[in-house]
């Protein structure tokens, strides 16, 4: 099988990184270039997008099980037959 070889005139931008935005003003703080470099740019806000969606559903998941947690919990009774096995009288300990 013979060998395939690169094509003549490759696309010259195909690998090329994108281009940096040439904006350097001396003034501006490393704040400020981190914020305008990092999460403003263009070629990065489908991924800060990502990031915030998944914080924002980790939150309401901590906000909803603190709120409503107790929905969740079985409600029974710590009677002296459940409090015979060790593992339900460690749950009656823990969730009285």
């Amino acid at each position: 099988m013979a060998r395939r070889a690169a094509p003549q005139n490759p696309v010259p931008g195909l690998f090329a990184p994108p281009p940096r935005r040439a904006i350097h003003d001396p003034n501006e703080s490393a704040l400020s270039r981190f914020i305008r470099e990092e999460i403003l740019a263009p070629e990065k806000i489908s991924g800060n997008i990502s990031i915030v969606t998944g914080v924002a559903v980790f939150a309401a998941g901590v906000f909803s099980a603190r709120m409503w947690g107790d929905i969740l919990v079985p409600s029974f009774r710590c009677s002296s037959v459940l409090q015979s096995h060790p593992w339900f009288r460690l749950i009656c300990i823990l969730f009285r």
